[in-house]
């Protein structure tokens, strides 16, 4: 069967969920610590006093992270590489060809696991040092704030800390800047690297699992709802090797006994590069056998368009944006304030996927916490 980053869905959010649960742990420290001796005319004095114990609190929860993420990742990887592998198995199996591959005992490739972990290691250092800096510092000016806020305006000491506390819930610890340029929040970001890795694993496990059989081309589905990145690619065929550029080649066909002329669009590593395979895609690839495989037939889908697709998406960050602010209320009456807005997002999405049969909701998308 096609491989496809879809393939390795399961093991990103499970990665996914590692981030979101330490999310949610921090802002439960840090509104605890705000909440403590809240109504002590010492307040601000003692909670700058207390840094160190936060601080200390937040590393325990970031070295956590860090020990638990680095063997789920390569656990992730190596699944995700031999379902890749298992993919072009089946793709192939009744072909003779099929038959040499399964013939093959070959061991997960561990340079391309180890490359891959290498890089999501790379991708995501910089945000365990960031998360202490990132907790202590909002900490910091929530003190100042709402000290300063009480005179000023009135409002009492615990409504500046919870106003000051929800903006920082509904943002996250941010910061984290991707390649192209875009914002994201902790979790989010973590996500994302995760998604875009595993489905890197599943893909290389199966065209390396076809290099061996010396299928050079591989073609792209044609999948509904397709972004604007992946359009120009969908039901081509490209090259496993390094030519890139539209092109024509001329393949033996399967029969053995000619040769056909094969329109090539590109390298698989430029359409990828171009944003083919992107966190989420729903396209899939296959081998292209000259004489045997045909191209895929587009797929329509009325009623229903890609940007559907993204509102679904953001209302998804909406609901996780304000359980985040009900994780970090100090009180009952934020927690409820924060758990409305929670139903009133959770209604909207009711609402778009009634209105686009299409979309399938995913409720592990819309959660800040595993264990919730």
């Amino acid at each position: 069967m096609p491989v496809s980053p879809a393939m390795a869905e399961d093991l990103a959010h499970e990665v996914g969920a590692l981030y979101r649960d330490a999310e949610t742990a921090l802002l439960e420290l840090l509104a605890a610590a705000l909440e403590a001796d809240i109504d002590s005319p010492r307040w601000a004095e003692l909670k700058l006093a207390s840094i160190g114990n936060l601080r200390a609190a937040v590393e325990q929860v970031a070295d956590a992270l860090q020990t638990d993420t680095t063997g789920t990742v390569r656990h992730a990887l190596v699944t995700a590489y031999n379902r890749g592998r298992q993919a072009a198995v089946a793709e192939l199996g009744a072909l003779d060809i099929g038959r040499e591959l399964v013939a093959r005992n070959t061991l997960p490739g561990a340079p391309a696991v180890d490359r891959l972990a290498a890089s999501m290691a790379h991708d995501t250092r910089p945000m365990y040092a960031r998360i202490t800096r990132a907790v202590v510092d909002i900490y910091r000016r929530i003190v100042g704030r709402a000290s300063g806020t009480q005179l000023l305006t009135g409002m009492t000491r615990r409504q500046a800390s919870q106003r000051a506390l929800d903006q920082f819930a509904q943002q996250g610890v941010t910061g984290f800047v991707d390649s192209a340029g875009r914002r994201w929040d902790m979790a989010s970001y973590a996500e994302m690297a995760v998604r875009s890795v595993t489905a890197r694993a599943a893909i290389e496990g199966h065209i390396d699992a076809l290099a061996e059989i010396r299928v050079g081309l591989v073609i792209v589905s044609d999948a509904p709802l397709e972004c604007p990145l992946c359009r120009p690619w969908e039901g081509e065929v490209l090259a496993l090797g390094s030519t890139s550029g539209p092109h024509t080649v001329r393949e033996p066909h399967a029969d053995g006994r000619r040769t056909v002329a094969v329109h090539v669009a590109g390298s698989l590593a430029e359409a990828r590069g171009s944003g083919l395979f992107h966190p989420n895609c729903r396209h899939s690839l296959g081998a292209f056998l000259p004489g045997v495989t045909t191209r895929p037939p587009h797929h329509a889908t009325p009623g229903t368009s890609y940007e559907d697709t993204q509102r679904q998406r953001e209302i998804e960050r909406h609901i996780r944006r304000w359980k985040r602010v009900q994780a970090a209320a100090m009180d009952e009456q934020a927690r409820r304030r924060a758990g409305a807005f929670v139903r009133k997002w959770q209604a909207e999405m009711r609402s778009h996927v009634a209105a686009h049969p299409d979309l399938r909701r995913k409720p592990a998308r819309e959660q800040i916490s595993s264990a919730r």
